[in-house]
C-alpha cells in the first residue's frame, strides 16, 4: 500500500515500527486526555504504563493467535473458552499491577493492599473496571488491523487487475504485429505477380512502418500526430496497390499535434476497410476516412463499401481479429471513456469512434 508520503509509508511497511508508533500514540493521548479531566500527567502516566503490559498481552494474543488460528478456522466454542479464560487472566494481571505498582507510586499516605485472593474474588469489579481498560485498546488495535489489511487486500487487487492488463495489451499489440504484416505480405506478393515496380517502394514503406510499430509503440502512449503518420504511411501504401481505381480520402484535423493516445488504437480499424472493403469489392471500391481532434476528444469515421451480401449473415468485417482486437484494446485503454458505433448494411460499413482524452 503506498501513499504520497515516503515517510508514511516508510512507516507503514515496517511493522515493528508502525507497531511501537502505535503504542506510543496510545500512551501519549490516554495520557494527555486523563491528566486534562483530574490529576497530574506523571500519576496516569504510570497508571496506565502499569496497564500496558497486560494490553500489549492481550493484543497480541487476540489478534495473533485466538482470531486467526481459532475464530477465523470456525473454531468458535474453542474461541470462546479461550477469549474467557485468557481475558480474565489479562484483567487479574491488571489490577495487580495497578495496586502493587501504580497505586504505591501515585497514592499518597498508608493503605491497605488488596491481596491476590481478594482480586480474584471480585469478578465483577474486574469486568466493569478492568476488562475495557485493557480491552478498549485491544479492539481498537483490532479494527485498525482490520482495516489495513482490507486496504492492503484492495490495493493487492488494483495490482493483480492493472497487471492483467498490461498482459492482456501486450498480448493484443503481439497480434497486431503478423496481423498486420500478413495483410500488408498480400498486397506486396499482388504486386509481385503484376511484375509492378511499385513492388520495392511498398517494401521500403513497409519496412518503416515496422520499425515505428515493434520498436516506437512500446510506450503507454505516443503523440497523435505519430499515429497519423503511421496510418499515412499504410495508406500510401494502399494506395500504391490500388492506384486510381480506389475511391479513397483522408482527412485529419487536429488542435493539438502533441496530444497523448495509445498506440495503434485507431489502425486496426483502418486496415480492417482496406482487407473488407477494398480488396474484395473490385468495382470502384470506397474508402473515407475522418478524423478529427478537438478539446481533448478525438473522432474517427471509417466508412468503406463491400460487395452485397445477404442481410441474414453477420458481415466478415464484423468478425474479424482486427475490429475483435482494437475493440478489446478501446476497454482497456479507456474504459467508460469511449463510444464506438458500427453500422453494417449490405454495400457499405462504417465505423464511428469517439475518445474521451481528458484523463489520459
Amino acid at each position: 500500500m503506498s501513499t504520497n508520503f515516503p515517510f508514511v509509508d516508510r512507516i507503514v511497511q515496517n511493522s515493528v515500527l508502525s507497531h511501537i508508533l502505535f503504542w506510543c500514540s496510545f500512551l501519549l493521548i490516554f495520557t494527555l486526555l486523563g491528566s486534562l479531566n483530574s490529576g497530574s500527567f506523571s500519576s496516569h502516566l504510570i497508571n496506565y504504563l502499569a496497564l500496558l503490559p497486560s494490553q500489549l498481552a492481550a493484543a497480541y494474543f487476540l489478534n495473533y493467535y485466538q482470531i486467526p488460528t481459532l475464530f477465523l478456522k470456525k473454531r468458535y466454542v474453542h474461541f470462546v473458552i479461550s477469549f474467557l479464560v485468557s481475558g480474565y487472566v489479562f484483567v487479574v494481571f491488571a489490577r495487580i499491577c495497578t495496586v502493587h505498582i501504580a497505586e504505591p507510586l501515585t497514592r499518597e499516605g498508608m493503605f491497605e493492599k488488596e491481596t491476590f485472593l481478594e482480586i480474584l474474588a471480585d469478578p465483577f469489579y474486574l469486568f466493569y473496571v478492568y476488562f475495557p481498560a485493557v480491552y478498549v485498546i485491544v479492539f481498537l488495535m483490532m479494527a485498525i488491523k482490520s482495516i489495513k489489511r482490507g486496504f492492503e487486500e484492495k490495493h493487492q487487487l488494483e495490482v493483480l487487475q492493472k497487471e492483467k492488463a498490461t498482459t492482456e495489451l501486450q498480448f493484443l499489440k503481439a497480434q497486431i504485429h503478423p496481423h498486420f504484416l500478413f495483410n500488408t505480405l498480400n498486397s506486396i506478393y499482388a504486386l509481385t505477380l503484376t511484375k509492378s515496380d511499385a513492388a520495392p517502394e511498398v517494401v521500403l514503406k513497409l519496412s518503416e512502418m515496422l520499425d515505428y510499430i515493434l520498436y516506437q509503440c512500446n510506450e503507454p502512449t505516443i503523440a497523435l500526430h505519430k499515429e497519423i503518420t503511421l496510418i499515412q504511411g499504410y495508406i500510401d501504401l494502399e494506395k500504391i496497390r490500388y492506384g486510381d481505381q480506389l475511391d479513397l480520402e483522408f482527412i485529419h484535423e487536429l488542435s493539438d499535434k502533441q496530444r497523448p493516445i495509445a498506440p495503434l488504437i485507431l489502425l486496426g480499424f483502418i486496415e480492417n476497410a482496406f482487407k473488407h472493403g477494398a480488396s474484395k469489392n473490385p468495382i470502384n471500391p470506397k474508402i473515407h476516412i475522418q478524423l478529427q481532434e478537438k478539446e481533448s476528444q478525438v473522432y474517427l469515421r471509417v466508412y468503406n463499401t463491400k460487395i452485397s451480401v445477404k442481410s441474414d449473415v453477420t458481415s466478415e468485417q464484423s468478425k474479424g481479429i482486427g475490429i475483435t482486437n482494437v475493440s478489446r484494446q478501446l476497454e482497456l485503454h479507456y474504459p467508460n471513456a469511449h463510444t464506438l458505433k458500427i453500422e453494417d448494411t449490405e454495400t457499405s460499413y462504417e465505423v464511428q469512434l469517439t475518445i474521451d482524452l481528458t484523463n489520459n
